[in-house]
């Protein structure tokens, strides 16, 4: 491929979760990514502050999810309104085209602690960002941080179901919400329940 192609930022992406997957994540270099991906290490750069940046993007997803959590109806519920923001997500970020990409950068993550510890503030990330959409549609600041933790318990569930090929995701992400509010409703929570 030459310099000149366009989709810089994805040859990186692929040709970096590429080498983390054959080479291991510590043995790999902003070089050695660049070099993969035929162009300079400092296209890398340009588009990336460095090699972890690469699995976890730039808070575009957060910034997604606020704005689609925010523009729900006005009639939604909080946690509908995440249902609502999730689906919207998905369009967005879990396409089809993605789920290879997505498989594989899950595999990577799990098989280093590093990477699993920044994959934990990424989704402290993302339900901050789901809560701080839902206090400004009005919601209570503890029925908000409520329902945007469900929100990612549900995220979670439908990115699994996703990338491992089972679902759409905003179809995963439906039946994760449903299977939530499910389970908040029944008696698993109940006051004769050990705490």
């Amino acid at each position: 491929m030459g310099r000149w192609e366009p989709n810089a930022p994805e040859r990186l992406s692929r040709a970096a979760l590429e080498l983390f997957a054959e080479r291991g994540y510590e043995n790999t270099t902003v070089i050695d990514i660049a070099a993969r991906a035929g162009l300079t290490k400092s296209t890398f750069f340009r588009h990336f502050q460095d090699k972890r940046e690469v699995l976890f993007g730039d808070g575009r997803l957060a910034g997604l999810l606020r704005a689609a959590v925010a523009g729900a109806p006005p009639s939604a519920g909080p946690l509908e309104a995440v249902g609502w923001g999730l689906e919207a997500v998905g369009r967005e970020a879990f396409t089809a085209a993605r789920r290879e990409f997505a498989a594989l950068r899950r595999s990577v993550i799990a098989a280093h602690p590093e990477l699993q510890e920044r994959e934990a503030l990424k989704g402290i990330a993302l339900t901050a960002a789901m809560a701080e959409a839902l206090k400004g549609r009005g919601v209570e600041a503890l029925a908000a941080r409520v329902a945007a933790a469900l929100g990612a318990l549900a995220m979670n569930i439908a990115y699994e179901r996703w990338s491992g090929g089972e679902a759409d995701f905003g179809e995963a992400a439906r039946e994760a919400i449903a299977e939530v509010r499910a389970a908040v409703g029944t008696s698993a929570f109940s006051a004769s329940d050990p705490v």
